[in-house]
């Protein structure tokens, strides 16, 4: 057995159980004195969220149009690929940082689940409720119009999300130890 392998995963394991002590320290540029997170790193963080979540759905909306599917299997599809990207993106960060990858994924699970599903589920109901655009094709400006609204309210509604979360040492604030 690798011995320095599982040492960097058990490191990690137990690093990001203590995260809110170490976390907070070592990232101290982006805590107020007073212990509370910044709005500049809730903003990071969930803009990090939210560039895996749109590769994925836009990626998931092409398909699903290309395929000529109906709205619910496209937009199962692309919920899907919007976690998948979101997950892919810090898995290949903490992948780099050295961690093995049975800690990268609990890492990654621990950092963006709350973030990619707050954003999801704000950003497709705002294109389900918006009339017309569940029906609108990708050279509609509708389509496109919906997504982008979509997506800069999700970004205004997860952002405190993952500010109160970091704040806690959960979300985002489980990678920033190996930033």
């Amino acid at each position: 057995m690798d011995h320095s392998a599982h040492h960097v995963e058990t490191s990690a394991h137990d690093h990001a159980g203590h995260l809110h002590d170490a976390g907070h320290a070592h990232h101290a540029g982006h805590v107020h004195a007073g212990g509370g997170t910044t709005w500049s790193m809730a903003a990071k963080a969930t803009l990090h969220c939210l560039t895996g979540c749109a590769i994925g759905e836009i990626l998931g909306m092409v398909i699903g149009t290309a395929l000529a599917w109906h709205n619910a299997p496209t937009m199962v599809l692309a919920i899907g690929l919007a976690f998948f990207f979101g997950y892919s993106f810090t898995l290949y960060a903490v992948r780099k940082a050295g961690l093995g990858w049975k800690a990268a994924i609990k890492v990654a699970l621990a950092a963006d689940t709350v973030s990619i599903a707050v954003m999801e589920l704000v950003d497709n109901g705002i294109i389900a409720l918006v009339p017309g655009a569940m029906d609108a094709h990708l050279s509609d400006g509708l389509f496109w119009y919906a997504l982008l609204g979509g997506f800069a309210v999700a970004f205004l509604i997860t952002t405190p999300v993952n500010k109160w979360m970091i704040g806690r040492g959960k979300g985002h604030a489980v990678v920033h130890a190996y930033h």
